[in-house]
């Protein structure tokens, strides 16, 4: 009998486990719901039924839109609110290129203040580096914007919004955003930041110091370029 009870038992307790792992495996999964960013506009006309997602990331876009971003970089940008979508549009273009020489700005700005392997430390709040402090704080970013060649608009996408103070607005107005995809090739783009790592070396007048920061950036361009892939 107390084997017959076991039996019957251990068979509950099977048919129960499988029961519970059957339902684990048929039970949907739930979407995950994500928090919208708060908006102080509405959308009233665009360009386009849906926003591109070249606008929050270009890079992540062109892998999986397979563009051949072993050759090419792409880059965007979206400007402030304008009162028409023409002036908007033309300050995207030309601001691109600005963003640019900032990114490659800060990306030096950032190598010089790190210690990396196998390379001395750069000290910019050294005496000696003062000059090369001012010079990429004031001047570095629009020398290198004169480097940025080939850099060329392919995709753009505007928004005529509406602003409102019950949505959070400073105040009711209407206005233009646009934003622009950038395509630049890779190699050109290595060289633009060569160009601005050798401006950057030539700004050191003590021999140590000098010796430092052409070290400490010798590897910048290939190093940016993996940056912006993630690979670093």
């Amino acid at each position: 009998m107390k084997k017959i009870l076991t039996s019957v038992f251990l068979l509950t307790l099977v048919a129960c486990s499988s029961a519970k792992k059957a339902a684990v495996v048929e039970r949907p999964v739930e979407d995950v719901k994500h928090t919208e960013i708060k908006k102080e506009y509405e959308v009233r006309d665009a360009s386009s039924n849906f926003r591109p997602g070249w606008i929050e990331d270009a890079e992540v876009w062109a892998k999986q839109n397979e563009k051949d971003t072993d050759k090419n970089r792409f880059f965007s940008y979206e400007s402030e609110p304008k009162v028409t979508r023409g002036a908007a549009c033309d300050i995207a273009k030309a601001n691109a290129r600005v963003d640019i020489a900032g990114e490659i700005t800060t990306y030096i700005e950032k190598t010089l203040g790190t210690t990396q392997e196998g390379n001395a430390s750069v000290d910019l709040n050294n005496p000696k580096l003062s000059p090369l402090k001012e010079y990429m704080e004031n001047t570095l970013a629009e020398k290198i914007q004169s480097m940025v060649h080939g850099a060329a608009v392919v995709k753009t996408y505007w928004e005529q919004r509406e602003y409102k103070k019950s949505m959070g607005a400073k105040e009711d107005f209407k206005a233009y955003t646009c934003s622009v995809l950038i395509r630049m090739e890779g190699e050109r783009l290595k060289k633009s930041v060569d160009e601005a790592a050798s401006f950057v070396v030539k700004q050191v007048d003590d021999p140590e110091a000098k010796e430092n920061v052409k070290k400490a950036l010798q590897n910048v361009s290939e190093n940016f370029i993996k940056a912006r892939k993630g690979e670093i």
